[in-house]
């Protein structure tokens, strides 16, 4: 057997030697687990798993490469990825590097041949913690001193943010919308684009007043990192914006929107990451099989005495996953609306070119 490179460390102590792979810097980030089965370049690159070490629970990644078209962003900053297997022999037509060299590219830090189950049955028993991906050489006090002085990541939206204003425009296009940039998503663009609107994408600073200069017909607030609660200056923003024109908000969005009105988000214990999450629209009774990433909450119970209504229920856990406002013209949904299988949950963007509509 080859001689172990890397390993894995926890806020708890627990070692797991394995293999690295992409980039060969340290890191010391919060370890989530994500149960997506595919779709691994999405989660690299998805702006919302900025300083994260995310365990992939489908035991092998890699096996169809990464293609040039799939990213979500242009600068992807994940902390570090950890696999039980890792591909290096992708077999897609359309694969252009392999997992391993774009990791080097990108200089996030893997780990493979490790235990997976057990990292993740940790996680899900204890919470979600600070863990560290080194040489196998570092002595263990060595990485628990580096696990305990990593402070907690901040300003994380200054990070993932756009620091000038862009366009994404589509052919005949009939709406006009402003993206709140938190670190938003390709796909969301995307699918924005091929409903009819031209997008403009501007940074989460942007005042209500320099988003009504572009004269829009809509307000999208998008997904991002981070603790919803370090966001006050696009919630003072959003306060400004309701009622005047539709907002439709995903994800850190969601968040967000509810912050604005006076209610309240709690950290989850593990979180929402990975597909095949089960939402109830409280509207029609219908089910949604949803991806989902985020780990805070809105507290239900601070919704009491706010114009929100509760649309969308999470039936593994019965957490809040969309609000809404009909008299402001304001909804949210605590999912990705973007890539949901059977394009389920793409209903969410017809609403919302409803709304401008009206």
């Amino acid at each position: 057997m080859k001689p172990f490179t890397k390993k894995l460390v926890l806020e708890n102590g627990k070692e797991f030697p394995g293999y690295g792979f992409g980039s060969n810097r340290n890191a010391v980030c919060e370890i989530v687990f994500n149960t997506s089965m595919v779709g691994y370049q999405e989660i690299v690159s998805d702006p919302t798993y900025t300083d994260q070490i995310v365990v992939m629970t489908y035991p092998l990644m890699g096996n169809y490469g990464f293609a040039d078209e799939d990213y979500e962003s242009k600068f992807p900053s994940m902390g570090g990825m950890v696999v039980r297997e890792c591909c290096d022999a992708p077999s897609n037509f359309r694969y252009t590097k392999t997992l391993n060299e774009a990791f080097e590219e990108l200089n996030v830090p893997g780990i493979s041949g490790v235990d997976t189950r057990m990292i993740t049955r940790i996680i899900r028993n204890e919470g979600t913690q600070k863990a560290a991906i080194v040489d196998i050489d570092m002595p263990h006090e060595e990485v628990m001193e580096l696990i305990k002085n990593k402070p907690q990541s901040a300003n994380l939206l200054e990070k993932v943010s756009c620091k000038k204003r862009w366009f994404s425009r589509t052919p005949n296009h009939r709406w006009d919308v402003v993206a709140i940039d938190c670190g938003i998503k390709y796909s969301f663009i995307r699918q924005l684009n091929a409903k009819g609107c031209n997008v403009t994408i501007v940074p989460y600073k942007s005042t209500a007043e320099e988003i009504m200069a572009f004269n829009p017909d809509g307000i999208f607030v998008s997904n991002g990192p981070g603790n919803p609660a370090d966001s006050a200056v696009i919630c003072e923003t959003l306060q400004k914006l309701r009622g005047k024109l539709p907002i439709f908000g995903v994800d850190l969005g969601h968040q967000l929107i509810a912050i604005s009105y006076g209610a309240k988000n709690t950290k989850m214990k593990v979180g929402h990451r990975g597909a095949n999450h089960p939402v109830k629209c409280l509207e029609n009774g219908k089910l949604e099989i949803v991806v989902q990433n985020h780990g805070y909450t809105i507290d239900e119970a601070s919704l009491e005495g706010t114009p929100l209504t509760v649309t969308h229920r999470n039936l593994l856990d019965g957490t809040v996953a969309g609000i809404e406002d009909l008299a402001d013209k304001v909804f949210s949904v605590q999912y990705q609306p973007d890539c949901s299988p059977e394009a389920s949950s793409t209903y969410l963007f017809d609403k919302f070119i409803k709304l401008m509509e009206e």
